[in-house]
């Protein structure tokens, strides 16, 4: 498979080493927002760039008929427009906050948890997320997920970084060099807590995600998630 890597940050080296173990040809290669993309060979894009270049790189993809997969989060605003355009060109688009295998079951046991918890009354329920210093989002976008989530299957209304209102839940963003990411749910009474937790030890496991869905995408036509490639939920 040809694919191409939207973004060749440290997350993009370690996609280009796992495709590479998997057999893969890596075709072309940007490191910064350009207009200048050749995918005449390129079979699946798979973006991880910035915030303010995927977008564009994500259209530049369904304008040439290219599946492409991204992992960039803080564009999200513009989500809803990019499925939209991905219908309007017939395209192929899967967005995931998170490509970890791991982190999808892990986002499933959040689910049923969070569920669980609505049923009781008495607990509170906060999220820290902890990233290395040069992810350029607060916060992350798995810890909106796992927010989303629980907002869902809860009477919370929203999540913020700052202090909470009643119907928030917080979310503390902490930065530290060389951490890949850990992410922790915790809900708290006076009589107990419970938490769950993932954390990440190397950039591996969302590397390998990321090619499996690229594999998994190839050939398809619509919009997906990890859902979709993994089977789950």
């Amino acid at each position: 498979m040809n694919i191409a890597l939207l973004g060749y940050g440290r997350m993009g080296k370690s996609i280009e080493a796992i495709a590479l173990e998997r057999h893969h040809h890596i075709v072309l290669k940007v490191s910064e927002a350009s207009d200048d993309f050749d995918f005449s060979t390129t079979d699946v894009a798979i973006d991880f760039s910035i915030p303010t270049a995927a977008v564009t790189n994500i259209k530049k993809a369904l304008d040439a008929g290219v599946p492409i997969i991204s992992g960039t989060t803080g564009w999200l605003n513009d989500y809803n427009h990019i499925i939209d355009y991905c219908k309007a060109k017939d395209g192929t688009f899967l967005y995931a906050s998170n490509f970890s295998l791991g982190v999808n079951i892990f986002f499933e046991i959040n689910k049923k948890l969070s569920a669980l918890m609505s049923t009781v009354d008495g607990y509170s329920t906060e999220i820290e997320e902890i990233h290395h210093t040069k992810k350029l989002d607060a916060p992350s976008g798995t810890a909106i997920t796992l927010a989303e989530q629980i907002i869902e299957h809860t009477n919370y209304k929203n999540w913020t970084l700052d202090v909470p209102v009643s119907d928030e839940i917080p979310i503390k963003a902490k930065r530290i060099p060389e951490v890949p990411g850990t992410h922790e749910i915790t809900y708290n009474s006076e009589i107990d807590s419970i938490s769950i937790k993932h954390t990440a030890h190397s950039r591996q496991g969302f590397a390998l995600g990321a090619v499996i869905a690229a594999e998994w995408i190839k050939d398809k036509k619509g919009v997906f998630s990890m859902k979709d490639v993994l089977n789950i939920g």
